[in-house]
């Protein structure tokens, strides 16, 4: 069951849309929003974002740094060593075994190194753990929907809403950051493997969290798989991607990671609240009939 815009219109004097989210546990969660003029990641709160940190910080950066000073000695050389004054005999030879030898076997050895760093990281993105929880996010023009499948099967107690992006007053109000607040956020329990599956109704989309190390396109017509496992609660905040119409910028992705205990009140809470909005839209339909 979900809201529609005609069912929120009819039960919003009733405020069960408006009470959607509200708690004092949501209310406690910590904000790790984006940093303003900040350099560099996110602090990582997933194993996944904390592994690639390391390999761009501690593999990544030097390797290229070493590369840039290398190339750029060797250019000053050639600039200063072989120029016209320097140097106005040049030399009439065009091969050397040595140094082509070592020019193709270098940048082998350099990613055979990279290798041993990256390969184990893509595995451990790319292979889905087992499921403590399944969320089904689907992307439209311009906002997410997010669908939690009752664990027992359950269809009656399975719950679908929509995020959309919060009015710079609005989030002013509610304490969220400007583009990135949301009405209706993802909610998920901390220290939980949640895996995501991602698609979209529309146009390519793409779910993204940098936080939790996680960034997969959402395509029409093909569902895409990916996981998180938070590790810290609070609230974490993500973007759309993936350039998709005018209104692009104006996609946020927000994720409160609850302790399990209070996900499970929220959670049962929600299925109530769902379940009695189901039975106003069924005698709402039968009334039309």
């Amino acid at each position: 069951m979900r809201y529609t815009s005609n069912l929120r219109a009819s039960i919003l004097g009733a405020g069960i849309v408006a009470s959607f989210l509200s708690s004092s546990a949501m209310a406690d969660l910590e904000q790790f929003p984006p940093k303003d003029k900040a350099f560099g990641f996110q602090t990582p709160v997933t194993e996944v974002a904390e592994q690639m940190q390391i390999f761009h910080n501690f593999w990544l950066m030097p390797i290229i740094t070493a590369i840039m000073i290398l190339v750029t000695v060797l250019l000053l050389v050639i600039i200063f060593k072989f120029n016209d004054k320097a140097n106005p005999v040049a030399q009439k030879f065009s091969h050397n075994v040595k140094l082509e030898v070592a020019w193709t076997l270098i940048p082998v050895l350099i990613l055979v190194v990279i290798s041993f760093k990256s390969f184990p990281l893509l595995y451990q993105q790319d292979v889905i753990p087992e499921a403590d929880l399944t969320v089904k996010v689907t992307g439209y023009q311009w906002y997410w929907d997010y669908e939690y499948t009752d664990p027992a099967g359950d269809v009656d107690k399975t719950l679908t809403y929509s995020s959309v992006m919060l009015t710079n007053e609005e989030a002013d109000e509610a304490g969220k950051p400007r583009l990135l607040g949301v009405d209706n956020p993802m909610v998920v329990p901390v220290g939980k493997t949640i895996v995501v599956e991602v698609l979209a109704a529309d146009v390519i989309h793409a779910f993204a969290m940098p936080a939790f190390g996680v960034k997969i396109d959402a395509v029409p017509g093909k569902m895409n798989q990916t996981w998180f496992k938070v590790n810290k609660p609070g609230i974490y905040y993500g973007q759309c991607s993936e350039l998709c119409g005018a209104m692009h910028a104006y996609m946020p992705i927000e994720v409160h990671v609850l302790p399990e205990d209070e996900y499970n009140a929220w959670l049962a809470a929600k299925q109530a609240e769902y379940a009695s909005v189901n039975q106003l839209d069924n005698v709402q339909l039968a009334s039309a009939n």
